[in-house]
């Protein structure tokens, strides 16, 4: 049975991914395991109660499982009561099974992005998201955007991305102000520092450079880099008579570090790890289309397994509120963003 599928008082048995896991004690100094388990249709909180040493060891994060228990509710969520957990030989683990992707196909969104790249007319601008893209997109394409809580299985990263890409066109023709190209290109390259922040879509952890230096860092500096390599910031070689804002050059160096300062205040405010706050009209939209698609993804996360007319788990990431789900709500929801043929529709 799917975790999708998964409803109260039912007995489960199957192959399960540890996506996350920790030791725990009670009250009276009993052992017991937090397991978030994982398939490719979502994820579900797991207690094994009076866990043995041996069963610690099974139950590590990125291991594949056998467990057999039953599905109960608490806190207005589904929660799996794991009673057997066994080893399972991940030589025969068909890894599609267990690994979540995109609700996109990574074909459409790779259509998408190479229309949104193309659609760029500054070609200063286009030139340096075409280098990073050159430098990280096989990355780029395949990682997750978190290790929990929003877009956190195969391409997360990229269909989030493109998702905030349609954000960011539809805002511009509305708000005329904004820069187009300059908006487009931050929502590409927003989050490239991921793809040395995080390991991989496979149990995803934090690297060590994700560990000490995060990907907003990360990913200011490689555009930095990235721009250094294009001759972007040649401006400040010029003699000092000739560095004035009327220069061809000053162009180049003034989109370089626009982007990065996107980059770098794309969290909103020190609180949430961007050193700078939004200081230009394109950066404060990108920050907002960003924590608007990463809200909308935890949600639809929290909103699954909840009973129309009840609310969500308290959700910590949203000032510790609880959603209320309304009984209007539909779960069959089609995928985030515009479809590849309206992108091009609207490109034209």
């Amino acid at each position: 049975m799917k975790i999708n599928e998964m409803n109260e008082n039912v007995e489960v048995y199957g192959n399960f991914l540890v996506a996350d896991s920790k030791r725990c004690m009670d009250n009276r100094g009993g052992v017991y395991m937090v397991a978030t388990l994982q398939d490719n249709s979502g994820t579900i909180e797991s207690r094994k109660w009076n866990a043995t040493p041996e069963e610690e060891a099974i139950l590590a994060k990125g291991k594949v499982v056998y467990v057999k228990g039953f599905v109960n509710r608490y806190n207005n969520a589904l929660q799996f009561r794991i009673n057997e957990v066994d080893r399972v030989n991940e030589d025969d683990v068909v890894w599609s099974d267990l690994i979540a992707s995109a609700p996109v196909s990574v074909k459409t969104l790779k259509a998408k992005l190479q229309a949104y790249v193309d659609s760029i007319a500054d070609k200063d601008i286009k030139m340096l998201v075409e280098e990073l893209l050159n430098r990280f997109q096989k990355r780029f394409e395949s990682w997750p955007a978190a290790v929990r809580n929003h877009h956190d299985y195969i391409s997360g990263l990229l269909y989030h991305s493109i998702t905030m890409a349609d954000m960011a066109c539809k805002a511009a023709e509305v708000y005329p102000s904004i820069n187009r190209d300059i908006l487009l290109a931050g929502t590409i390259i927003h989050d490239l520092g991921k793809t040395v922040e995080l390991s991989g879509a496979h149990a995803t952890s934090f690297t060590l450079e994700g560990k000490l230096l995060g990907h907003i860092s990360i990913g200011q500096a490689e555009l930095r880099r990235a721009a250094k390599d294009l001759g972007m910031y040649a401006y400040d070689e010029l003699d000092e008579d000739e560095r004035v804002e009327t220069h061809p050059l000053y162009h180049k160096k003034e989109i370089a570090v626009i982007l990065e300062h996107m980059i770098l205040s794309h969290h909103g405010q020190p609180d949430f790890g961007s050193p700078v706050r939004p200081l230009t009209r394109e950066a404060l939209v990108l920050s907002i289309i960003d924590d608007l698609d990463a809200k909308m993804m935890i949600l639809d996360k929290a909103y699954a397994g909840v009973a129309l007319g009840a609310s969500t788990a308290k959700l910590f990431n949203m000032d510790d509120r609880y959603f209320y789900k309304p009984y209007y709500t539909n779960d069959n929801v089609a995928p985030s963003g515009t479809s590849l043929e309206e992108t091009l529709e609207d490109l034209k």
